[in-house]
């Protein structure tokens, strides 16, 4: 799956998060990158600050990103279908972790 068709599954990944969520998510980029330099079996990746953890003069940061690997994605999948599953369960999961959600929780409720 060439890059061009990956990002189009992550723009559809982002469609299914509920307007409500989506209209909260400020300040952070969504980056899709073939894969991360420190780690080649990532899927995805949040860095920034979590609005859990924010202080009230919370303002002229740079923007949090959150980063989705092609090749570490498709070589874990068997086809297009598993790929787009596996990118929606990648782009919620990092959302999550915007919002403060830790990776336990994210286990418990099926997103990790």
């Amino acid at each position: 799956m060439g890059a061009d068709e990956f990002e189009e599954l992550v723009a559809e990944a982002l469609e299914e998060i509920p307007d409500e969520l989506m209209s909260l998510v400020d300040n952070c980029l969504l980056i899709v990158e073939d894969f991360n330099d420190e780690d080649l079996t990532l899927l995805g990746l949040y860095e920034g600050i979590p609005l859990t953890e924010r202080e009230a003069n919370f303002t002229g940061m740079l923007p949090d990103r959150i980063f989705v690997y092609r090749i570490p994605t498709l070589e874990m999948c068997r086809d297009a279908d598993e790929v787009a599953e596996e990118v929606l369960t990648t782009v919620v999961h990092e959302i999550a972790h915007f919002f403060g959600i830790n990776d336990e929780r994210l286990h418990e409720l099926g997103w990790a």
